[in-house]
């Protein structure tokens, strides 16, 4: 999509609705939001919508990185303790190696 040829305020409609999808657990939006509208929001000339545009970019921004965190810190934990939780270590995989862990 070119965001060059949307008016000012389809920008900010757009970018809310990525921003607000975000919170259904689709945190890729976010990524979305912030790569698209990054140039909009920091690189422009300011204009009146561009205040509110910024604030869901960094907002989209720091939802994503806290989702990469808490994404990270559970493939770190599961991987590491997966074969002491026993069955249930198993139930959650979607895969069970085999072997001795």
């Amino acid at each position: 999509m070119n965001l060059e040829r949307l008016p000012n305020e389809e920008k900010l409609s757009l970018c809310r609705k990525y921003y607000l999808g975000g919170f259904a657990f689709l945190p890729f939006l976010w990524l979305v939001n912030v790569v698209w509208f990054f140039r909009e929001a920091f690189l422009k000339p300011a204009y009146t919508e561009q205040l509110q545009i910024k604030t869901y970019v960094k907002r989209s921004a720091l939802g994503l990185l806290l989702w990469v965190a808490v994404l990270t810190t559970w493939i770190i934990i599961f991987q590491h303790f997966r074969a002491e939780w026993g069955e249930v270590g198993d139930y959650l995989s979607f895969t069970i190696p085999l072997g001795i862990p």
